[in-house]
């Protein structure tokens, strides 16, 4: 998993190379496009595409019997009836196609997660980092500070749970490395100071499975490591069109599936 993550991150770094100065919502358009590109394809390719025609036809028939014969309850029902067994139908038809682009699509949103879904510090503005140990572990924690990034207050440790939390300013815009060091463990955190769309990572987590589907913006902590969570407190990030904020995610499924829609007879594909 973590050879995978490192591959699709690169890939998703070059690609959204020529939209990083840009404004959020341009590469999202684009990357929306090309995901409604790859669904259709997928799509076409492993859904019955005459079942689904023919299942369209008989509820569009369905529908007209109940405008035809708007007078007459039996009829009416029994229309009724055939839609809703043809509309199930069409479900399952749907079923397949959907299973085999849930996982591409996954791992896509887990990628653009990390250059949409939060904000870039700024020079001098305080950032929170947090470093979560094993139950047991050695309270032995220290921090390894880059030039170009101070602490600006002592080391806290947390209450609720063992570990340790730092508040830091970074000085100047750049991306730096973090040294923590836990007992005789040195481990690292990635921390970027810039405004534009590139990778931010909040977590650094122990290596599960679903930690490295869901967080794949860094590789995971070792498996032995006393650590199980290191956290950089990026603010979250909207997006606003014509004054109407939403969360990135919420503008990519709209312009995935309008897209989609919109190009689906240049494919030859029945939604």
């Amino acid at each position: 998993m973590s050879l995978l993550n490192s591959v699709l991150g690169g890939v998703f770094d070059i690609l959204l190379l020529p939209f990083r100065s840009l404004p959020p919502m341009i590469g999202l358009v684009v990357i929306s496009a090309l995901c409604s590109v790859g669904m259709l394809l997928g799509y076409k390719a492993t859904s019955n595409q005459p079942a689904i025609e023919a299942v369209k036809r008989k509820i569009a028939a369905g529908l007209f019997e109940i405008r035809l014969y708007n007078d007459d309850i039996v009829a009416i029902l029994k229309a009724q009836g055939a839609i809703l067994r043809d509309n199930l139908r069409y479900l399952g038809l749907n079923m397949v196609p959907m299973v085999f682009m849930m996982v591409p699509f996954v791992l896509v949103i887990a990628q653009l997660q990390f250059h949409y879904g939060y904000e870039g510090l700024e020079a001098n503005e305080p950032v929170l980092l947090q470093v979560t140990l094993q139950e047991g572990a050695s309270s032995d924690v220290s921090l390894e500070l880059p030039d170009g990034v101070r602490l600006d207050a002592p080391a806290v440790r947390m209450a609720a749970l063992p570990g340790t939390a730092w508040r830091l300013v970074p000085e100047s815009s750049g991306s730096y490395e973090l040294g923590i060091i836990v007992g005789s463990e040195r481990l690292t955190k990635t921390l970027v100071v810039d405004d534009t769309v590139t990778r931010r990572s909040p977590f650094r987590l122990a290596p599960s499975f679903l930690n490295q589907l869901l967080y794949p913006a860094e590789p995971p902590l070792p498996a032995d490591s006393a650590a199980v969570e290191i956290a950089l407190h990026y603010p979250d990030r909207e997006l606003s069109v014509l004054g109407f904020g939403q969360h990135w995610l919420v503008w990519f499924f709209l312009l995935t599936i309008v897209l989609a829609f919109a190009m689906k007879g240049w494919f030859g594909v029945t939604i």
